[in-house]
């Protein structure tokens, strides 16, 4: 055991430094896109043109070097930088992988400090290696539910801009100027995407893999399909907007309905961690025979994973896809 200590430890220090190291030598974004701008202008006044100097999306894994390389090797690196676009984060797919090393070893070892057993501290360690990816599916969500609850409103106003005769292009344009985030950031790409050269299809497709929601999967696949059939494109837009806006109110309905259910199964999930808590301040002697018998981790992490599929079916039987 003391090898293993000696050994995590050291792998604490090592991740620490090198999270340090990258803190210190990153530099934020808005300087790297003040230097890039500076040196394209330089370039223009020069009359030269060097294609390294185009201002290219960051796709960096990481600022170090060798984990850059390490995670290119590995598929779920794309994936996690999706998810961190999906986030509203500019947060380096490496840097989460870092804090995630960091809060894992560094959580087994606090815990196998206070409760020396390796039963007990591993899923601590890992509860605690949980918590940055958490933080960014917490943000995930809410991004993209604040997209899908103004979303109508780009709709309406994409459509009034058709009847006044401007371009579909256009149109975009005004969502990303009048409407508020995230909705105006994503259209903006989309617009500047189409307006750099890229084909609309393309750019309104690529819209909906930063926005996995089935509403920008509705709001393509009708304008495609107008695309090719023709037909009123503002009736479309409205017909959509109306039938996002009923969606929703059938949602809240439900979740009004499904209050009582909720309120039972967060009690439910919440009541035996609540018992251990009390338990263990009223009568820590009879709590104390779970972490000094050889057999108590083991019921200890029977009922953990006992809770957490009792938890998840019960998140699933009180949600409901509208």
């Amino acid at each position: 055991m003391g090898v293993l200590i000696a050994i995590l430890t050291f792998l604490v220090v090592v991740v620490l430094f090198l999270g340090i190291w990258v803190f210190a030598s990153g530099e934020g974004a808005q300087e790297q896109v003040r230097k890039r701008m500076t040196a394209v202008h330089k370039a223009e006044r020069r009359g030269e043109v060097n294609v390294g100097l185009a201002l290219v999306r960051d796709e960096m894994m990481s600022g170090v070097p060798w984990l850059h390389r390490l995670m290119l090797r590995w598929s779920w690196s794309n994936k996690l930088q999706d998810y961190l676009v999906q986030a509203g984060m500019t947060t380096r797919p490496g840097k989460i992988v870092l804090i995630t090393g960091v809060l894992g070893v560094g959580g087994y070892l606090v815990a196998n400090y206070f409760i020396p057993h390796f039963y007990v501290a591993l899923p601590l360690g890992i509860i605690a290696a949980l918590i940055p990816i958490s933080v960014v599916a917490f943000k995930r969500r809410r991004r993209l539910k604040k997209f899908e609850e103004t979303f109508p409103e780009a709709l309406d106003l994409l459509g009034r801009a058709v009847r006044a005769g401007h371009a579909f292009t256009t149109g975009l344009e005004m969502i990303s100027k009048e409407c508020a985030e995230p909705l105006a950031g994503e259209f903006r790409t989309a617009f500047e995407e189409q307006n750099f050269g890229l084909p609309l299809r393309d750019a309104l497709l690529n819209l909906c893999e930063r926005v996995p929601s089935i509403d920008v999967r509705f709001f393509v696949t009708a304008l495609m399909i107008q695309k090719e059939t023709g037909g009123n494109l503002a009736e479309i837009l409205d017909g959509l907007a109306r039938v996002i806006r009923d969606r929703f109110r059938i949602y809240r309905d439900v979740q009004v309905r499904t209050a009582q259910g909720r309120l039972t199964a967060g009690i439910l999930i919440a009541l035996p961690i609540a018992m251990l808590g009390v338990l263990s301040i009223l009568n820590p002697h009879y709590i104390g025979i779970l972490f000094t018998d050889p057999k108590g981790p083991v019921m200890l992490i029977t009922a953990a994973v006992l809770q957490i599929i009792g938890s998840a079916i019960l998140w699933k039987i009180i949600h409901f896809e509208v």
